[in-house]
């Protein structure tokens, strides 16, 4: 059976015929692209995500525990001291890789471009949030005598215009051979009835599985190879949109170290019971990151002994793993979550439906999922306004002007 008989049988099997009407009318060079895509989808997988959207969520009992974490502005001269020569140690031998997952869009910011060449107004002329990782990357580079690689994680979307923005600006000074862009996996969206959209090109309209998705990228475009080859021990990995965020934190990385853990992570306090973050936990004896509507209200409100929140450690995107750990995960299958969301498609007419209402399924991991392969996990408490100034909304919370004053503020006071 040749290769456009055996996708027109499974498109068959799988209630996908509006795309072999598609098929039947497309020549040439369009119809070769669209066999080739349909090759690669896993039609299995997108019909037990799509089921799993009309199945009743069940609320397992599941028993949810604090988590024990480090305040960094609390630890005693001689612990610090001792977490931050492990850490310095793995950077100065060259151990050490970042990986930024900037996949995203600056839409939620009414941006045109990638997240990373937004530019924030700081100090009048504005530095781009990419320049801002580079310089912090630099400093560390300076500072323990090394060259970080930098991985960056880039979408099918922005990755062209990415990589041109980032040559176009000399990488802002960073060793283009310790910059590396790779492309994170896409799932296909379907509609209401589990139909696979068409996009105007013709083609099966995809979108970026998640940042979870950065494992499983990780290894299938050969950067975890080049990490192992590169003697690569220690991983951070962050996004891109934290102004102050940073990547080479000695502390952290010693603290894991002296833990004897594979995984670890940044964390700040929850502004108040009802911010709307995901909150470190234990659940069923393993680390979680539980999401703030998912947290009963009675148990974010509850405090320990000195008055602290008990679930009141905040997920920043600060995420530290040794190699072994991301080889572990890449191989493991996340858990998908569903967002409801508005896509525009082509019918059966050819014609462009632009949806008022949401009208399909986007499917994506979150790189906290992984925490429950592992045991233990080690939290380092930061502050507020030295670890988190993420530009996320247009205006409002987590937006550019509360990141601008929030970037100035720190570096008045270094």
């Amino acid at each position: 059976m040749d290769k456009t008989q055996n996708v027109m049988e499974l498109l068959k099997v799988y209630n996908q015929e509006h795309v072999i009407n598609l098929l039947e009318k497309l020549k040439g060079n369009k119809k070769e692209e669209l066999i080739e895509q349909l090759i690669k989808i896993d039609f299995h997988q997108i019909k037990e995500l799509y089921d799993n959207t009309k199945k009743e969520i069940e609320i397992k009992e599941n028993k949810i525990e604090e988590i024990s974490y480090l305040d960094k502005a609390k630890l005693k001269y001689e612990q610090r001291e001792e977490f931050d020569a492990l850490g310095e140690d793995i950077i100065r031998k060259g151990q050490y890789a970042v990986v930024t997952m900037a996949g995203g869009q600056g839409t939620r910011l009414g941006y045109p471009g990638p997240k990373g060449t937004f530019k924030l107004d700081v100090y009048g002329k504005g530095k781009y949030l990419f320049e801002i990782l580079a310089e912090n990357l630099k400093e560390a580079n300076k500072k323990y005598d090394t060259t970080i690689p930098w991985y960056i994680m880039t979408s099918k979307e922005n990755n062209d215009e990415t990589e041109a923005f980032l040559k176009k600006n000399n990488y802002f000074g960073y060793d283009e051979e310790n910059v590396m862009l790779f492309m994170q996996g896409e799932l296909p969206l379907v509609d209401t009835e589990g139909k696979l959209l068409i996009g105007k090109d013709m083609k099966i309209k995809e979108a970026s599985d998640g940042n979870g998705g950065v494992f499983s990228s990780l290894r299938a475009t050969g950067m975890l190879a080049n990490m192992k080859e590169r003697n690569i021990k220690w991983i951070f990995i962050g996004g891109v949109d934290n102004a102050l965020l940073k990547m080479a934190d000695v502390t952290l990385l010693g603290m894991a170290i002296k833990k004897e853990v594979q995984i670890a992570s940044k964390s700040v306090v929850k502004a108040n019971p009802q911010e709307r973050v995901g909150v470190f936990c234990k659940m069923n004896g393993h680390p979680k990151v539980i999401e703030y509507s998912e947290l009963p209200e009675k148990m974010a409100e509850e405090v320990d002994s000195s008055g602290e929140l008990k679930y009141g450690e905040s997920h920043i995107m600060c995420n530290l793993f040794t190699i072994d750990a991301i080889e572990k995960v890449s191989k493991e299958p996340l858990m998908y979550h569903s967002a409801f969301k508005k896509n525009s498609y082509i019918d059966e007419e050819g014609k462009e439906i632009i949806p008022e209402e949401p009208n399909s399924y986007k499917f994506e991991s979150f790189i906290f999922d992984a925490f429950e392969f592992f045991d233990d996990i080690a939290i380092l408490r930061g502050k507020r306004e030295d670890d988190f100034a993420p530009v996320k909304n247009k205006d409002g919370v987590d937006s550019p002007k509360t990141a601008k004053e929030l970037y100035e503020k720190y570096w008045e006071r270094q």
